[in-house]
């Protein structure tokens, strides 16, 4: 959908900004990035990151957001939080857009939106403790006052992640990547947030350790009613932590759906083809199943191709595939998707 088109009147994944129940709603974001010629010269050009993007996440869920390197989903997370300013758009937070306020005013709404980080090592202070890291942010936003009431909260968020006391006194390179990533989750908490954004937060780590974070990330979402945006290219984990989940391609958006229905009846080409993509462990199952094989390379956000942005990939693309953009629309009851032959 073209950011000149009416907006529709349903959110992709049915939910408004006026129903109460909606904590974030993004609207037509688009994030370019300006590029020079560099040292050999050549026209200047715009990398279009993010382009056109529209969800909301209701209080509460856990919101997937999915793709390939480089399809735009972590520069999203990062418009949505404002570390980077969106080229045009609406991020619509607890009601208010936060795409037009200053630094002075995006302070306090900071506090209720906090982000994990893919790499729990140079996310953490190297000169820091373990419990200043913690203390640092309550004390920043006035919190608790007292060093002392800092220290008791700051053994409380270490126990609440599965962190002993005495790791308050050590440093981020006396830890595990497990643990580095459980001070990360900590730190995000300290402040009370309603909103997390996880950017890949498991993507580091080993396969058993991924499965107790992301256990730690659901049973924290129980206690304590957080909601969830949670950026990753791994299918599988998706899966197990989202209510719903957002495929992105090339900066658009390819399909919405809750997650048993995307999972067994995606309607987008990208989507079928990612979910081949996944293993499954029963041999005869695997050998059996059909392989969608996707030919090239991900076009150039520089350089993406007319009509749908998919098209050069795509095993079923027909003529007019090359000359219009599909626009995301509702397939069947909560299930979008942005393909002319869906």
């Amino acid at each position: 959908m073209s950011p000149s088109a009416e907006a529709p009147s349903v959110a992709p994944g049915g939910a408004t900004a006026a129903s109460g129940d909606v904590l974030l709603e993004v609207r037509h974001l688009v994030k370019h990035f300006s590029v020079g010629g560099g040292l050999f010269g050549g026209s200047p050009g715009l990398v279009r990151a993010v382009d056109d993007v529209s969800f909301a996440i209701r209080r509460g869920e856990t919101l997937g957001l999915v793709g390939e390197s480089g399809c735009g989903k972590t520069t999203t997370g990062r418009c949505i939080l404002q570390l980077e300013r969106a080229t045009s758009g609406q991020v619509i937070f607890e009601g208010r857009d936060l795409t037009g306020l200053d630094l002075t005013e995006l302070r306090p709404i900071r506090r209720r939106m906090q982000v994990i980080f893919q790499d729990p090592y140079s996310s953490l202070n190297p000169r820091m403790t373990v419990g200043q890291i913690l203390a640092e942010p309550i004390a920043v936003h006035g919190l608790i006052p007292g060093a002392r009431a800092r220290r008791e909260r700051v053994r409380e968020l270490l126990h609440r992640v599965g962190l002993l006391p005495q790791h308050a006194d050590r440093y981020p390179h006396q830890l595990s990547g497990g643990q580095r990533q459980r001070v990360g989750i900590a730190r995000a908490l300290a402040v009370e947030p309603t909103l997390i954004i996880c950017d890949e937060p498991v993507s580091a780590l080993d396969v058993s350790i991924q499965a107790q974070i992301i256990n730690l990330l659901e049973d924290l979402q129980a206690e304590l009613g957080l909601t969830y945006l949670f950026i990753a290219h791994d299918l599988a984990v998706v899966r197990h932590i989202s209510d719903r989940v957002v495929v992105m391609y090339l900066g658009k958006i390819a399909e919405v759906a809750d997650r048993r229905e995307l999972y067994e009846r995606p309607l987008h080409p990208y989507t079928q083809a990612l979910l081949a993509a996944v293993p499954i462990p029963d041999p005869e199952v695997e050998a059996s199943r059909a392989r969608p094989v996707l030919g090239g390379e991900v076009p150039s956000p520089l350089r993406p191709p007319p009509g749908c942005v998919f098209h050069p990939r795509c095993p079923i693309a027909v003529d007019r595939c090359r000359g219009e953009v599909p626009p995301l629309r509702e397939i069947t009851p909560g299930h979008w998707a942005a393909c002319l032959l869906a």
